[in-house]
């Protein structure tokens, strides 16, 4: 068997946000991507994903979801028969490994599923993050269903609210100076932890006037920003953001990045937010000239992800 591709995602605003129903934005990265296959020689990482579907599909049955069904009879065979899941996404990394393999295996077993061909109206984007969030809980213990639905659909998302999503258009690339990119912390993030970090902060309440009146605040700037194409505006406001992120997320920061966090925010070479739920994984990076921050942190391995 050979499934389809499905891509990484990146939250390029809006981590944390969204928990708390402020905006996000989340685009496709096609670098990194994963399908179903299987193998006669089970061994190494495909004999690892083999025995984590194996727990997946245990999760699934025992879901009873009113929302969704699965021809588990088919699911079952396909594991006896050596299917694992084939994947470039790195874990833990905040780019989406579990949500590609969510995608993989609602759009293989799914029984009168939601295709990306329909007309695809609100309701229906809201059945499937619904269905994802329960199917991806089995991997961080909460989901909001946002990368499977990401990489499902592989089109740029929109948050708005929690009931509130649809596709968005995002400007093509330019070949411009400037970019988005990823700086490899070369850490492994665990979500639940960062989450739960996040969570212990929300009873404060000066955090909670933090988040809706600055972290929100600039964050739908960024986006609106970002989606109309107003990239002068759009780096000061992630500068902003960035501020307010290092100060007030700074356990979700690798230690060994508070430093370089700074000296982006202080020579303006480039600024830094998290990508994901931090702790580890990638760092997001945005420059008004991809040269000078590649200079910046040249003992850093980046990744483009976008042009200006």
């Amino acid at each position: 068997m050979k499934g389809p591709l499905f891509y990484a995602k990146i939250l390029l605003f809006g981590e944390y946000g969204i928990i708390k129903d402020s905006k996000g934005l989340a685009i496709p990265y096609n670098n990194f991507r994963g399908a179903l296959k299987s193998t006669k020689e089970l061994e190494g990482a495909s004999k690892e994903s083999n025995e984590g579907l194996w727990k997946f599909f245990e999760y699934l049955k025992s879901l009873n979801s009113d929302l969704v069904s699965f021809d588990f009879e088919s699911f079952e065979k396909d594991l006896q028969q050596g299917m694992y899941f084939d994947s470039s996404i790195p874990q833990g990394y905040g780019v989406g490994s579990s949500g590609a393999l969510v995608a993989s295996v609602y759009d293989e077993y799914a029984l009168d599923k939601i295709t990306v061909l329909e007309n695809l109206t609100r309701e229906k984007l809201l059945e499937l993050k619904k269905i994802f969030s329960e199917m991806e809980s089995f991997f961080h213990g909460k989901s909001s269903g946002l990368d499977p639905l990401n990489s499902y659909l592989s089109l740029p998302i929109l948050i708005n609210s929690k009931e509130n999503i649809e596709p968005a258009g995002i400007p093509s690339q330019k070949e411009g100076k400037g970019a988005v990119f990823l700086l490899d912390s070369e850490q492994v993030g665990e979500t639940e932890p960062m989450v739960n970090i996040f969570m212990n902060k929300m009873k404060n309440e000066g955090f909670r006037k933090m988040l809706s009146e600055e972290f929100s605040l600039y964050t739908d700037a960024c986006i609106e920003d970002f989606l109309n194409g107003n990239v002068n505006s759009l780096f000061g406001n992630v500068k902003k953001l960035s501020k307010v992120v290092l100060h007030n997320f700074k356990p979700m920061i690798p230690k060994a990045f508070h430093k370089v966090w700074e000296q982006g925010i202080h020579t303006n070479d480039y600024y830094l937010k998290l990508c994901g739920s931090g702790g580890g994984g990638y760092i997001l990076g945005f420059t008004e000239d991809f040269e000078k921050a590649k200079k910046s942190l040249e003992n850093y391995k980046l990744e483009l992800v976008y042009r200006f």
